[in-house]
């Protein structure tokens, strides 16, 4: 049965694939699927899989500053994706050698559910959020293992930070295995909800957020979230629309 590909010229999804990487207006092999886009959906399968029980090595994130390595009290990354609270404690060992270095924001770089977009995207985040920061201190980097996004909670207060932004690799889909998030949490603390945290999402290559798109949002963020002395709900992302008055620390 021969497969029936799309004549680009006459195709009427032609210009919507332009706009989108959802796999639409598919050729057929008779009832179903052709081929070529039947092993395409395969392979990023795979992909997205491979990404979730990856590792992350802090070695090839070629940062330009030392970091502080620490570990959730998930043990493997079999029991990280089956046990999430695990995910959002510091195993004990770490959580007591964290120093106390009070600063108003503390970066933690965490593999999630992708360490790979971690190791790809983070370092880039991080180089652009630094210049996007002047007159701000800024802690050590934490660079963490079978974490969840909750984690930073406990890191942040640990630490004496007035905000953490987790660096996080999302749950891969089928367009892209390397997104990276950032959440904002102002005061962390153990115990804060998802309601009071920010985030900014799709941070990749493949038609993704820039690094220095992400670097913008998030400075203006860590703006709004000083000024009203809160994230989450509270705080609006006008980024693109609206322009902080020159000067603004």
């Amino acid at each position: 049965m021969s497969e029936s590909r799309p004549d680009p010229a006459r195709d009427p999804w032609s210009a919507l694939r332009g706009l989108t990487h959802a796999r639409i207006g598919l050729g057929r092999a008779g009832d179903a699927l052709a081929g070529a886009d039947v092993r395409a959906l395969q392979a990023a399968h795979a992909a997205a899989r491979r990404a979730v029980h990856a590792t992350l090595d802090p070695a090839r994130l070629s940062l330009a500053e030392p970091f502080i390595e620490v570990r959730s009290r998930a043990p493997d990354r079999g029991v990280f994706v089956r046990r999430p609270d695990l995910g959002r404690r510091l195993r004990a060992q770490d959580a007591a050698r964290l120093p106390h270095a009070p600063c108003d924001v503390v970066f933690v770089i965490a593999d999630g559910l992708s360490a790979l977009a971690a190791a790809r995207q983070a370092p880039g985040v991080l180089e652009a959020a630094r210049a996007s920061l002047p007159g701000w201190s800024l802690g050590p980097v934490i660079v963490a293992h079978n974490a969840r996004v909750a984690l930073g909670d406990e890191i942040g207060a640990r630490v004496g930070a007035r905000c953490v932004v987790m660096m996080i690799g999302e749950r891969p889909g089928l367009s892209a295995a390397d997104s990276l998030s950032l959440y904002l949490t102002w005061d962390p603390k153990i115990g804060r909800m998802d309601s009071e945290r920010n985030c900014l999402s799709n941070i990749h290559a493949h038609g993704g957020m820039t690094h220095d798109e992400a670097a913008f949002r998030l400075a203006w963020l860590l703006r709004g979230a000083r000024t009203l002395g809160r994230s989450g709900i509270a705080l609006k992302d006008d980024s693109m629309t609206a322009q902080l008055p020159p000067g603004t620390p």
